[in-house]
């Protein structure tokens, strides 16, 4: 009956209320980022990549415009629209032997990609 009575003031309480939930949010936010955090890895070594992750969305690659000297990232999906039609460098690059690509004025690298 003690424990009932101790929840229902901390239930007509606003402020212990509140205090208590902003605590769980709290520890939950926390535990969700360490999980987060921990289970990312980047592989940046074009040979180590499994063939079906190389053009995903969560590969990058870096894209050199050679007229303008800019240079940006784009995803795997994009990387495979500048291959285009040209199937010997798209097998070059699944297999590892290449980690780049020239499409008209840009150069085109692979950077990393995340599993």
């Amino acid at each position: 009956m003690k424990k009932n009575n101790e929840i229902e003031k901390i239930l007509l309480s606003d402020s212990e209320y509140e205090k208590t939930v902003k605590s769980h949010i709290e520890k939950e936010f926390r535990q969700e980022l360490k999980n987060k955090n921990t289970s990312e890895k980047y592989i940046t070594n074009i040979k180590s990549v499994p063939a079906d992750k190389l053009f995903s969305k969560n590969a990058t690659f870096e894209v050199i415009n050679k007229i303008s000297k800019t240079r940006s990232f784009i995803n795997g999906i994009q990387a495979e629209g500048y291959l285009g039609s040209q199937n010997s460098d798209r097998l070059k690059l699944i297999s590892g032997e290449a980690e780049s690509f020239v499409s008209g004025n840009c150069f085109i690298k692979f950077v990393k990609v995340k599993v």
